[in-house]
């Protein structure tokens, strides 16, 4: 699918603000309110718009750490990558899962409540037969900066 500067601004104004009403999205982009919409409802049949979310700050949930992980695994195969995937994916403590290339495999998002219960989450991978060979962690000691992604 072909984007065109209306497409791209629509993007941009829904990654800061997905709440955003139809009539002050048109008046954004500078057009009227049924062809804006109907180019947002384009846009998500197609797949480009996944979905719309909220920025949860977790301070209100209670005391919560993020730690990022980067995880090798033993083998490579499509077995292995499957089975930690799904691991990954059924995981309620993992908030994302990026494979990645250049030396490891996988880049993992952990929100938890504590050190103790990361290292349990970890000893409880370790045993479960995921194929990881190596981990690296890397607790979160500030947010410097979270946005949504910037859109040309």
């Amino acid at each position: 699918m072909k984007l065109d500067n209306y497409d791209l601004k629509i993007l941009k104004i829904l990654a800061h603000d997905g709440r955003i009403t139809k009539s002050k999205l048109a008046q954004q982009i500078n057009l009227s309110v049924s062809p804006c919409w109907e180019r947002v409802k384009r846009l998500e049949e197609a797949g480009i718009i996944e979905g719309y979310g909220a920025r949860i700050r977790h301070q209100e949930q209670g005391e919560r750490i993020s730690v990022w992980v980067q995880i090798e695994l033993s083998q490579h195969n499509a077995d292995c990558f499957s089975r930690f995937e799904e691991a990954m994916e059924h995981c309620e403590y993992v908030a994302e899962c990026f494979a990645v290339g250049g030396g490891l495999d996988y880049l993992v998002k952990v929100e938890i409540t504590s050190i103790e219960a990361y290292q349990q989450l970890i000893d409880d991978w370790l045993n479960a037969d995921l194929a990881i060979q190596r981990y690296y962690t890397y607790v979160v000691t500030k947010a410097v900066k979270q946005s949504p992604s910037f859109i040309e």
